[in-house]
């Protein structure tokens, strides 16, 4: 059986319990992620020292979960989670157990957890791996398999379905056959999760190598509906073109092909075209058309990121590349028009705005895309930000300030006296000069009063 190397840090840390009586076992998925080579610097600890215990043991506890029996250590500047073995039982929220009781036993621990191969633990005197439910034979097979009944499991905690799609698209495994029936039919019970905790799995799926796999089963299982439902509907509606996929596969493939370290994009790239469906019209030719899907799709995604909690700034973010998505450039694009897009997307934009283009194309027809078009666009737009040429107001050579000093009343007057130079600076740039925008700006000013 292999073991586990035990880092001197850990082996002092475990020391003091030693010393006490007590035993300490490293679990949870720093113990899996070392089998399949994935080295962790994140440790979760199982005790059968009591929490008040722990705190004697230590000087710096945190009582981070003391009601259900955790608490952090911070040992020699490092934070270690130690949580009490324990049973567990009645949950009527789906959720939350209705009663805790801690054991002695690491057996019963173990036996309380979701997956085979989470349930392996780690004796930190020796390094000797504990394995009581055939958890490693389903990480060599690659099998992610609940624990017992996967019914009772997912009955107790509804959000180990998700944690299920989340861990067999972030490891690629494949669910046992009974895993996957019982989360199939016991899907609807997730409407009793909190939001939050629904974001964040799937936030942890999306920074996975590919999404796909966890929410093409969600789809096909009937799950997605429950969390995703504006995306769902988009299962067969065919599009034209170059696309090979329906809707809702096209959305799935394209946030496949965003930056996994990126999940500003990977949520645009997910939800940039969950509008199709509304907007779907079919054309003289019988061929389907999406006029303003952007637009649609942009308010379809803040409804739904206002509902999983998103914050503010990156609700934004999203549903403003989403908005500004269709643009369609050609070589015969001037550079004026070119710095009123720079203008009109924001320079902060334009990297994120790019890559969900690409994720875009990938996922029209699942292979990558080096679409010169957009290679030549990325490159004029370089050219004219080295310009340095003035993007936006606050890049004129003019206030406000300035305007009122030359005459001009302190009124709404100024703020669009300001738009019009911009205006006229994007189509030249060497009118951006004080003495220039101020002549223009009383001209301005005389046709408007």
């Amino acid at each position: 059986m292999r073991s586990y190397k035990i880092s001197k840090k850990i082996s002092d840390f475990a020391s003091v319990f030693h010393e006490n009586s007590f035993c300490l076992y490293i679990v949870g998925g720093a113990v899996r992620d070392h089998l399949l080579g994935n080295e962790s610097s994140d440790h979760d600890f199982a005790t059968d020292a009591t929490p008040e215990e722990v705190i004697a043991l230590f000087n710096h506890v945190i009582p981070t979960g003391i009601l259900h029996g955790t608490v952090t250590v911070i040992f020699r500047g490092e934070h270690f989670e130690v949580t009490t073995f324990r049973t567990e039982s009645g949950y009527a929220d789906n959720r939350h157990p209705d009663s805790i009781e801690f054991v002695s036993d690491l057996s019963e621990d173990l036996s309380r957890r979701d997956f085979t191969i989470n349930a392996l633990a780690v004796d930190t005197r020796d390094g000797s791996i504990i394995d009581e439910h055939a958890g490693l034979d389903d990480l060599k097979n690659r099998i992610l398999r609940a624990i017992g009944s996967p019914v009772l499991r997912f009955t107790e905690d509804s959000l180990r379905i998700l944690r299920g799609y989340r861990f067999s698209t972030v490891l690629e495994f494949t669910f046992d056959t009974a895993t996957r029936q019982a989360a199939k039919s016991l899907g609807y019970t997730i409407s009793n999760i909190s939001v939050e905790r629904i974001r964040d799995e799937l936030n942890k799926m999306l920074s996975a190598n590919r999404p796909s796999i966890g929410l093409v089963a969600m789809k096909e299982d009937g799950f997605l509906k429950y969390i995703l439902p504006e995306l769902t509907m988009g299962f067969d509606i065919a599009q034209k073109g170059i696309h090979k996929f329906d809707v809702c596969m096209h959305n799935i493939y394209s946030c496949d092909g965003a930056p996994k370290e990126n999940l500003i994009v990977r949520w645009a790239a997910l939800l940039h075209d969950v509008g199709k469906p509304e907007s779907l019209s079919i054309d003289d030719n019988g061929l389907p058309t999406f006029y303003h899907h952007e637009r649609i799709s942009a308010s379809l995604a803040d409804t739904i990121l206002q509902r999983l909690k998103f914050p503010n700034n990156e609700r934004n973010r999203i549903n403003h590349l989403i908005t500004h998505h269709m643009f369609h450039y050609t070589p015969e694009w001037t550079d004026a028009a070119i710095r009123r897009f720079i203008s009109k997307v924001g320079i902060d934009y334009l990297d994120d705005l790019f890559l969900l283009r690409f994720a875009d194309s990938y996922g029209a027809s699942g292979k990558p895309s080096n679409d010169r078009l957009l290679l030549e666009f990325i490159e004029r737009i370089n050219t004219i930000l080295e310009e340095e040429s003035a993007l936006s107001i606050r890049d004129l050579a003019i206030t406000g300030k300035d305007l009122i000093s030359s005459g001009i009343p302190q009124g709404p007057f100024i703020g669009h006296i300001l738009k019009e130079l911009l205006e006229t600076v994007l189509d030249d740039p060497s009118n951006n000069t004080k003495e220039r925008l101020i002549i223009i700006s009383k001209r301005l000013y005389e046709k408007l009063s």
